[in-house]
């Protein structure tokens, strides 16, 4: 007997069947099938694995196969097999990628039990955008991912009619639309007439002929308009970003916009070029705003703006997009590096600064430990930094998060919330993350003055925020009425047109008088 025959049966005295992967099919096959009468080593070769596996068990045994290393054994998977007849079979299957043949993946199957009836709905849900987006970004950033994907836009006009053909056919259109999607699961409705989904690049599967032979088996003649545009291996944030601008074109003007999707990526990718190249030549410059004290007048400290050297306005926008391309990291540093320049030129004193950090920076210990190795030399700078935590994006691990900020304010750095008020996760970071300000936002601080809830909501957060021993500081301050009712309900700092405009140099231009202080006194930040 040679020693293939051996190995042969050493394989099949633990597992029923044999079978390996090329590019998601099955290469070849051999061993017992599902059932009688399917020989898999014919019924099954050639095929892809998402055919003769269930929805589900076909996407997470495509991610679980993603993950998988060279020379790695997998852990047993739990899946069902199909046989076609509207039954299927549960089997456990175990992977290993040899690395003479990779990445061709050797997996042995052994069945657990007897074929059964399979629900009428096996189907996963269609998406909503939100869920096309995030099922987009899990799928490239699985170890391994292969980024040969292209979105697909999908009009069909009159599916919104209300009527119960019309409501059929658009519930056959859209379950075929999930099954012609990456993995059977990658489908999502944008409303009543308008889909999207992600297949593989190489997919051509005419989906103008599908949803018209989806109406057409619910006694409707209905056409459709698809565009598709390619993601060329981008890198994972890019193509999020991407989609997430496509997804509301789309919504906002039809499938017409998912034609510009080409173009649309090249822009961002040309984008996030372009934001790198200012950061790496620091091609930004940064103006002060004077935040005072409510109560005596008194100049307390600076927040540094950034300012694009090609404009004057704040970069509101090029933030966002540096938020979702994940560069933001790396720029909040650069802002840190500018304003401590700034602290360290002649006749700048003990006057003290406020910088800006996304939360992002808090997902790892990075930007922490660069803003130590930064201000090591001087380290007496550090007890006049404050870092604003914008909330522009949400912090995820709050706990972590936390931990970070507790090491910056060891060091002697302040810490404040910014844009308080502004998004749902305010009251998660005042409860999680110990601070020592928080900034109201100037929307807030506008309904403050305007609108009665907003005013008792405020004096709750005021309140609480003094009980906690943290400072409060208002922004978009513009009249001294403002001011006055801001006071009167506790805020300590204001920060606005009222006191000062951004300038370049952190200079004061209130018209308040200066409070006197002593030879040698410290600046503090209470």
């Amino acid at each position: 007997m040679n020693l293939g025959s051996r190995l042969l049966g050493m394989a099949f005295a633990s597992a029923d069947l044999l079978f390996e992967l090329k590019d998601g099919r099955i290469a070849f096959a051999v061993g017992a099938g599902p059932v009688a009468g399917i020989d898999p080593a014919s019924a099954w070769s050639g095929r892809p694995l998402s055919e003769v596996l269930d929805v589900q068990s076909a996407c997470e045994l495509t991610d679980n196969l993603a993950a998988l290393g060279s020379g790695r054994r997998s852990a047993p998977m739990e899946i069902r097999v199909v046989t076609g007849d509207g039954r299927a079979r549960r089997a456990s299957l175990r992977a290993f990628v040899l690395p003479e043949i990779a990445p061709a993946i050797s997996c042995a199957l052994s069945w657990t039990g007897p074929a059964f009836v399979l629900a009428v709905t096996t189907e996963p849900p269609i998406l909503d955008a939100r869920g096309l987006i995030s099922r987009l970004e899990d799928v490239m950033t699985s170890p391994g991912a292969d980024n040969g994907l292209s979105v697909a836009f999908v009009e069909v006009p009159g599916l919104d009619t209300d009527s119960d053909e019309h409501r059929a056919a658009s519930a056959r259109i859209e379950s075929e639309l999930q099954a012609a999607s990456l993995n059977g699961a990658s489908a999502c409705r944008l409303s009543a007439d308008r889909f999207a989904l992600m297949r593989g690049a190489d997919d051509l599967t005419d989906l103008v002929r599908t949803v018209e032979a989806a109406a057409a088996a619910e006694g409707l003649s209905l056409s459709a308009t698809t565009a598709t545009g390619d993601l060329n291996g981008a890198e994972s944030a890019v193509a999020v970003r991407t989609l997430r601008l496509a997804l509301d074109a789309c919504l906002k003007d039809g499938v017409a916009a998912g034609a510009s999707f080409g173009e649309r990526l090249k822009e961002t990718v040309a984008d996030a070029d372009r934001f790198r190249g200012i950061v790496r030549a620091r091609e930004f410059h940064l103006v002060y705003q004077p935040i005072v004290s409510l109560e005596s007048g008194a100049m307390h400290h600076f927040e540094a703006l950034a300012r694009f050297n090609d404009g004057p306005r704040a970069p509101v926008a090029q933030i966002a997009m540096a938020e979702e391309l994940g560069l933001i990291e790396g720029f909040d540093l650069a802002v840190a590096e500018k304003a401590l320049v700034q602290m360290r030129k002649a006749g700048f004193g003990r006057a003290k600064i406020a910088i800006n950090a996304s939360a992002l920076s808090l997902t790892g210990d990075a930007y922490v430990e660069n803003l130590l190795r930064m201000t090591a030399a001087a380290t007496d700078v550090r007890d006049r930094l404050l870092v604003e935590i914008t909330e522009t994006a949400a912090v995820a691990d709050l706990e972590a998060a936390n931990r970070r900020l507790a090491v910056l304010r060891d060091a002697g750095f302040k810490v404040c919330i910014d844009d308080f008020g502004a998004g749902s996760a305010s009251f998660d970071y005042l409860r999680s993350l110990q601070v020592d300000m928080v900034k109201l936002d100037g929307v807030f601080v506008h309904e403050i003055a305007t609108e009665q809830r907003a005013r008792t909501l405020a004096t709750h957060v005021i309140q609480l925020c003094a009980d906690l021993g943290v400072a409060t500081v208002a922004e978009m301050v513009e009249t001294q009425a403002q001011a006055d009712a801001l006071k009167a309900l506790g805020v300590n700092y204001g920060q606005g047109w009222l006191f000062g405009r951004p300038g370049p140099t952190p200079t004061s231009q209130t018209q308040s008088r200066p409070v006197a202080r002593r030879r040698g006194e410290v600046v503090g930040w209470g």
